[in-house]
């Protein structure tokens, strides 16, 4: 049964008509300031590279995925080099649900390939040119998240690890809460 409200108290499940302005996690309140820690997003650990079979369609893919990223559904980067969308989840039945959702609710008729991806970590450093040198000598594994955050995108445990000592000044950070 549906009814309106106009006063909602802890607890209670409501709906919100949403322009795009509120997120997974957002607090709302009469009282200003009232602020919690930020849900954590985790780094992948499955990871697919989207195909669309119609490029007229392209907007849509881009808005479908965008908003289900907004949701939760799936993480998605696109690589500092060449213009793939990289989807990443915590399962992998995440991707034939998100493919469902992007041709039910998108129209947006897409397949995946599997990447040869194990791991992803989000990169932060406070000396900005040791973060451009790093940046700049490493494109090729480099990617963007939905949200624009520096992303290390690594084909295995070992190059992970490899890269960690490598660039001792560079943080490779498991969860985006830390960014």
């Amino acid at each position: 049964e549906r009814a309106m409200v106009e006063i909602a108290y802890p607890g209670d499940i409501i709906g919100l008509f949403d322009p795009g302005l509120y997120r997974l996690g957002d607090t709302l309140s009469q009282e200003n300031g009232l602020r919690f820690a930020p849900i954590p997003v985790f780094a992948p650990e499955h990871f697919r590279r989207v195909l669309l079979k119609n490029p007229l369609k392209m907007k849509q893919l881009q808005k479908g995925l965008v908003q289900l990223a907004e949701e939760g559904a799936i993480q998605v980067f696109r690589p500092m080099i060449g213009s793939d969308y990289i989807m990443g989840a915590v399962g992998v039945l995440q991707f034939e649900v998100t493919m469902a959702r992007l041709k039910n609710e998108y129209g947006v008729d897409a397949i995946y390939e599997h990447v040869d991806y194990q791991a992803a970590r989000w990169v932060r450093c406070t000396d900005k040119k040791k973060l451009a040198d790093f940046e700049r000598k490493n494109q090729m594994t480099l990617a963007t998240d939905s949200e624009g955050f520096l992303t290390y995108l690594a084909q295995s445990e070992w190059m992970l690890k490899f890269f960690m000592e490598k660039w001792p000044d560079i943080e490779f950070h498991k969860t985006r809460e830390n960014i």
